[in-house]
C-alpha cells in the first residue's frame, strides 16, 4: 500500500527522521538493498550495537521502518506506505560520497559471503 494522503504530521514525523546523518545513511542501505539487519549495519556502517539499535527503534517508532523475524535475526524493512517519500529524499543526497562508500561496503561484505543474508542462504529483498 504506497501513501495516497500525505499530512503534516506524517511528514513532520519523517523529515524530523531524516534530520540525522546517521539515520540517514541507515535508511539509505535499506532503500538500496531492501532489508537490512542489525548486525549488518554495525559491520557496515562502523557503529557500535547501541548506536544502531537507538536508531533502528527510532525509524520504527516513526513509522518509516518495520520488522521481519527469520529465527533468531530481525530484518528491518522500510514501510510501503511510506517508500516513495523516502525514496525521493534520499536520491537527493545519493551521490553523497559517505553514502557510496557505505554501499560498496555492503557489496563488498555481500560479495565475501559475509553478512546475514549469506548465512541464511536468502536473497536481499531489493526494492526500486
Amino acid at each position: 500500500m504506497r501513501l495516497k494522503h500525505f499530512n503534516i504530521d506524517l511528514g513532520a514525523q519523517i523529515f524530523l527522521s531524516c534530520s540525522d546523518t546517521s539515520r540517514l545513511r541507515i535508511l539509505n542501505l535499506i532503500m538500496n538493498n531492501g532489508e537490512m539487519c542489525i548486525s549488518d549495519l554495525e559491520r557496515i556502517l562502523d557503529f557500535t550495537q547501541t548506536k544502531t539499535s537507538r536508531h533502528l527503534v527510532y525509524l520504527k517508532n516513526s513509522d518509516i521502518l518495520y520488522i521481519r523475524k527469520f529465527n533468531q535475526w530481525v530484518f528491518y524493512q522500510i514501510k510501503d506506505e511510506v517508500h516513495d517519500i523516502i525514496k525521493q529524499i534520499l536520491q537527493f543526497i545519493s551521490r553523497d560520497p559517505i553514502l557510496q562508500k557505505d554501499q560498496q561496503v555492503y557489496e563488498t561484505l555481500y560479495s565475501n559471503r559475509e553478512l546475514a543474508l549469506n548465512k541464511l542462504n536468502i536473497r536481499p529483498l531489493t526494492q526500486s
